[in-house]
């Protein structure tokens, strides 16, 4: 598939939205990033883990500048001159726990997400066989006392948070319908398309979802600006667009193991609250910390560093209730170094709220990090 004409960072970013990538089932996300991707990248493949990967060859030493550059390598190189930089591809999601004989279905959350994190509404449940719209419902406001599941969520009256417990899919079919369209316990159900529209708001913009959307349309702009730029990094460098993430990093983890390197960067959204000090209206986000682990202070230094020479006003933070990619891989041991650069967001795990400047400052900030030598991110002379 040939890439597409006009690939500006706003028309991309929408796709992506509208591709659904629920844990474990990326591969409309998939797609749309490797027709990106390929372009600008000397070897891509998908692992075992279902992560896709681009790899951009180091600028080879003088003298062996006639050489060309390495394609596809194995994790037996040298493992200090890689640096791994990773957005994930799937979205928080449902799955179907139950069908009942109504062809009702009853559903568990795939990622740390409950019912008002994305309201009731259109909901796409992704049958083995047939992709299509039902809706995700609490019932009727309008009982008493005798419909205990609602009567417990009203504010007046049990005020109890809405929970999975509490609401189920309307599909309007049969449990005869529902099993020949292949929808069984496991089916993902997603956000329905059709609430994945972008929305501007005045210097930013909102959506579901921009968690990891927008750090993966970061990073698929950054391969395009290294290309233009017609440079090489100083290091080999593995674009990852990583599974389950939001499920415990599992792709990001097998990449950082098996890829060749000793340090991952992960790109993600980072919350924007007064108990961090960061805002929405402020610049990247870089991580020292998160709830798995302490990132390097040099590599988070050197993003700092970076994000001001651009003029960004970086916002260092500590995050608790976070995880990343790089923090699971840090936490397993798989990588020995890690990193974390965020972009800001607003109402994180909900409809998200980001600068229109955003994805482009990311993007700026990876290319110039990639540019950089290792051994300058090891703070050696």
């Amino acid at each position: 598939m040939a890439p597409r004409e006009d690939n500006s960072t706003r028309q991309l970013l929408q796709e992506l939205l509208w591709a659904y990538g629920p844990c474990g089932q990326e591969a409309d996300v998939r797609a749309v990033c490797a027709r990106e991707l390929r372009p600008f990248v000397d070897d891509m493949w998908t692992d075992d883990a279902g992560n896709l990967i681009g790899y951009i060859g180091a600028q080879p030493p003088a003298g062996d500048a006639g050489k060309g550059h390495r394609h596809r390598v194995s994790s037996a190189a040298e493992p200090g001159v890689a640096t791994r930089v990773m957005a994930h591809m799937d979205e928080l999601s449902m799955l179907v726990k139950r069908v009942e004989t109504d062809g009702t279905l009853h559903l568990t959350q795939l990622g740390t997400m409950y019912p008002g994190n994305f309201g009731l509404g259109p909901v796409a449940v992704l049958g083995e066989n047939e992709t299509f719209t039902a809706v995700l419902t609490l019932g009727s406001e309008h009982t008493t006392q005798e419909s205990q599941r609602i009567w417990q969520t009203k504010p007046d009256q049990g005020d109890k948070a809405l929970d999975w417990d509490h609401v189920y899919v309307f599909t309007g079919r049969s449990a005869d319908e529902l099993e020949a369209a292949g929808v069984r316990p496991g089916t993902r159900v997603c956000v329905d398309r059709s609430k994945r529209t972008l929305v501007e708001i005045g210097d930013y913009l909102g959506c579901y979802f921009l968690d990891d959307r927008a750090a993966a349309t970061a990073l698929l702009r950054a391969a395009r600006v290294l290309r233009d730029r017609g440079q090489r990094p100083v290091d080999d460098v593995y674009l990852v667009f990583t599974t389950n993430e939001e499920i415990g990093g599992v792709g990001g983890t097998y990449a950082s193991g098996s890829l060749p390197g000793t340090l991952t960067l992960a790109l993600e959204v980072g919350p924007t609250e007064r108990e961090y000090a960061t805002k929405v209206s402020g610049g990247p986000i870089i991580g020292y910390s998160d709830a798995l682990c302490v990132y390097d202070k040099d590599v988070a230094d050197r993003l700092m560093g970076i994000a001001t020479d651009l003029g960004l006003s970086p916002q260092g933070a500590v995050l608790g209730a976070f995880e990343s990619d790089a923090s699971h891989s840090k936490a397993n041991g798989l990588t020995p170094r890690a990193g974390l650069l965020c972009v800001p967001t607003l109402s994180t795990h909900g409809y998200e709220v980001m600068p229109r400047r955003a994805i482009d400052d990311m993007a700026a900030i990876i290319v110039e990090f990639v540019m950089q030598s290792g051994a300058h991110a090891r703070g050696e002379p």
